[in-house]
C-alpha cells in the first residue's frame, strides 16, 4: 500500500492533478486559521503575568520556528526518497521546500530577536537554541546554493539530498538544547505530551496559528512544485497541453 502511494505521488502528472485539487483547500484553510489565530492572539488573548504584552510575539515566533524545523525534516525525507527510491519528485520537493524553510527560519530568528530585547536585554546572545537555529539557516542556504551551483540535475539532486541528510542532526539539537544546556531560551510553550502551562485563551490561538502556518507551507510548496513540474516536463504531451491552456487563460 505504501509503495503504491509513493508510486502515485511520484508520478509528475498524478501529482500535478492531485495538488491542483488540494491547493485551494490548503490556501483557504491557511488564510482562515492564520487570521483567527493571529487576530485572537494579538488582540484578545490576556497579557502574560510576567512579560506583559511582549509575549504576543509567540503567535508569530513559535509557528515559524516549528515550521522551520519541520520543513528541514521534509528535506531529509525527500533526500531519502530520492537516493533510495529514485523518485522524480523528491528532488523537486526538496529544492522547492528549501527557500520556504529559509524564510521561516529568518522570521523565527527576527521575531526571537524582537522578543529577546525586552526579555533578556539584548537582541542576540550566543545561546544554544539561537545558535543552532542560525546553523539551520546556513544549512538551508547551503542546500539552495548547492542546487544552483551544480548544473547537472542528477548530480545536484544527489548533493542536495546528502546535505539535507547530514544536516538533519541539527534538528534534535535545536529541540533539546534547552534541556541539554543551561540556556536563556525558555522551554517549549506547549507540548502534546503535557498539559499546557498557559490558560486556554492563550494557547488555543497559538495552536490555530501553528496549524495555519503548516497549511500555508503546504499551499506554497504545492504551488512551487507545480510550476517546477511543468518546467521539467515541458516536453511531454500533458505538460505541453497544460502550459498552452494556462497561457490561453492569461490572454
Amino acid at each position: 500500500m505504501i509503495r503504491t502511494w509513493l508510486h502515485k505521488w511520484g508520478s509528475p502528472k498524478w501529482f500535478y492533478d492531485m495538488s491542483g485539487k488540494c491547493l485551494p483547500w490548503l490556501a483557504g484553510a491557511s488564510a482562515l486559521l492564520i487570521a483567527i489565530g493571529l487576530g485572537w492572539g494579538l488582540a484578545f488573548a490576556p497579557p502574560d503575568y510576567q512579560q506583559g504584552n511582549s509575549f504576543r510575539i509567540i503567535y508569530i515566533h513559535v509557528p515559524a520556528a516549528l515550521l522551520a524545523q519541520s520543513i528541514y525534516l521534509v528535506l531529509a525525507a525527500a533526500g531519502v526518497a530520492g537516493l533510495v527510491w529514485k523518485m522524480k519528485l523528491a528532488d523537486v520537493a526538496l529544492r522547492q521546500a528549501a527557500p520556504i524553510g529559509a524564510w521561516m527560519t529568518v522570521i523565527a530568528l527576527a521575531s526571537g530577536a524582537i522578543w529577546g530585547k525586552p526579555t533578556w536585554g539584548a537582541y542576540w546572545v550566543w545561546d544554544a537554541r539561537l545558535t543552532s537555529m542560525l546553523i539551520l539557516l546556513f544549512l538551508y542556504l547551503g542546500v539552495i546554493a548547492l542546487g544552483q551551483a551544480i548544473t547537472n540535475r542528477d548530480s545536484a539532486a544527489r548533493a542536495c539530498a546528502v546535505l539535507a541528510l547530514v544536516g538533519v542532526v541539527n534538528i534534535p539539537i535545536i529541540k533539546y538544547s534547552v534541556e541539554w544546556w543551561n540556556t536563556l531560551h525558555q522551554p517549549a510553550s506547549f507540548s502534546l505530551a503535557q498539559k499546557p502551562a498557559m490558560p486556554a485563551q492563550m494557547w488555543l490561538p497559538l495552536l490555530l496559528a501553528v496549524a495555519g502556518f503548516y497549511c500555508f507551507f503546504g499551499a506554497v510548496l504545492f504551488a512551487r512544485m507545480r510550476l517546477e513540474v511543468l518546467r521539467r516536463e515541458a516536453g511531454s504531451r500533458w505538460a505541453g497541453s497544460e502550459i498552452a491552456r494556462l497561457l490561453e487563460e492569461r490572454r
